[in-house]
């Protein structure tokens, strides 16, 4: 059990490279391996679940090295994967399972997915259905891990997502790479795209965009690329509130992805009246900024509905703490996708908030919050439920507290965030 201890009368202050972005990281990987050459990734996030993934294709044959933030793979091609001589552990890692789930139906050989306890209660049916329509061979156990992929021949398809979800869309891009002709996906909303954008960069025109239809060409050749990985806009979230809360901060976070499918929680803070200024950006398939963040002592409340949410998924629990702090009533709706992460994110926010002396109460899909900068608290003893984004946002949530509070699983946030509290003592030095 971590402490949590006041110590901030002068706030956050100076410079910060936040880690490599999560899902880009990922994704680096994964076409990495099934590229034609030798990649090289500058930058890339060494936590636990990128390591899970990393594991994954050492295990179907890929050649990976990785040095701190420097990776090398060893592409195979499409379809030069070898068969797994073991389970494929994903660990906590939904990306890997969701993602890995559309590549793996398309080879010729079986696999065996599992992972731990809380990733197994995540639901894969919502991967593995469109996939059987593609002709996928997919076992699960009532809808959840552990799941077997058998051989199967995969169809194209022309699939409209029930849901906005990234990580199920790309699996079915994944797994349409190696069907027989195009297939075409349409969201209901846009949602982060940093599949599409990468397999464009690693072959060519293999990915096609038409409003919120997407084109994808069968049996693509992809080469290998040497690129950096923004820092993750989804860590830099928690330090972007911090600073906008605590009084007298004045933070700097630098090269952030700033991808305009990522970039809901910037807008929030503007909305909200924060002091928020983009500095040095660049225009790359990946944009990046500097991100400047000064204290606001005054924030507007906010009305967060479903067309947003694909937008902040990641950091709709930081969003309800920055309306914690404003003048006035804020909801957040249409996210009921929350009650499906690492832990039912809403039940969890609302359990922890609340024994912090915040005013939130429970929505069937978000919360409804009345703001105030009087907080009492009732429970010191705060608990990340095994779920790294409820870990850091707890910690977040300290730093405006006139106690010192006690955080119960604080391991979990190097899932996403290994160096989290390194990088805050830094900014609080």
């Amino acid at each position: 059990m971590k402490e949590l201890v006041v110590n901030l009368n002068t706030g956050l202050h100076g410079d910060l490279a936040v880690p490599g972005d999560k899902s880009i990281s990922h994704r680096s990987v994964i076409l990495s391996s099934i590229s034609e050459g030798t990649s090289h990734i500058h930058h890339f996030l060494a936590s636990d679940d990128c390591i899970s993934t990393i594991n994954a294709f050492r295990e179907m044959g890929v050649n990976i090295d990785l040095d701190g933030d420097e990776l090398t793979v060893e592409g195979v091609g499409l379809h030069g994967l070898k068969a797994p001589q073991t389970k494929l552990d994903m660990g906590n890692s939904g990306t890997t399972t969701r993602l890995l789930s559309g590549l793996l139906a398309a080879q010729k050989f079986t696999t065996n997915l599992i992972g731990d306890d809380s990733l197994s209660k995540r639901p894969m049916k919502r991967v593995s259905e469109p996939l059987s329509m593609m002709g996928a061979s997919i076992e699960t156990t009532d809808g959840h891990l552990p799941m077997t992929i058998n051989p199967g021949h995969i169809k194209a398809v022309k699939y409209e997502l029930p849901m906005a979800s990234a990580q199920v869309k790309s699996a079915i891009i994944l797994a349409a790479l190696s069907a027989d002709e195009d297939s075409v996906i349409i969201e209901p909303q846009v949602t982060r795209d940093h599949t599409e954008t990468m397999l464009n960069q690693f072959g060519n025109n293999v990915i096609e965009r038409a409003g919120n239809e997407i084109t994808v060409h069968h049996q693509p050749k992809l080469t290998a690329q040497d690129f950096n990985v923004p820092g993750d806009i989804s860590s830099a979230a928690f330090f972007l509130v911090a600073a906008t809360l605590v009084p007298k901060s004045h933070i700097v976070l630098k090269n952030v992805g700033i991808n305009p499918t990522r970039t809901g929680i910037l807008d929030v803070l503007i909305q909200m009246g924060a002091n928020i200024k983009l500095l040095n950006q660049t225009n790359g398939s990946e944009p990046t900024a500097d991100i400047e963040v000064t204290y606001t002592p005054e924030l507007k409340p906010i009305d967060v509905t479903e067309e947003s949410i694909p937008l902040m998924i990641d950091e709709l629990p930081l969003v309800a703490l920055l309306a914690s702090r404003a003048d006035g009533h804020s909801t957040i709706t249409g996210a009921e996708e929350l009650r499906f992460k690492e832990t039912d994110r809403i039940k969890t926010v609302v359990e922890e908030l609340r024994k912090i002396g915040i005013h939130i109460e429970e929505l069937p899909d978000g919360f409804s919050i009345d703001g105030s900068n009087d907080w009492q608290v009732v429970d010191s003893s705060l608990d990340s439920h095994g779920d790294h984004r409820i870990g850091m946002t707890l910690a977040v949530a300290a730093l405006l507290l006139d106690v010192d509070v006690q955080l119960k699983g604080e391991d979990a946030i190097s899932i996403s965030y290994p160096q989290f509290f390194d990088h805050l003592q830094h900014l609080s030095d």
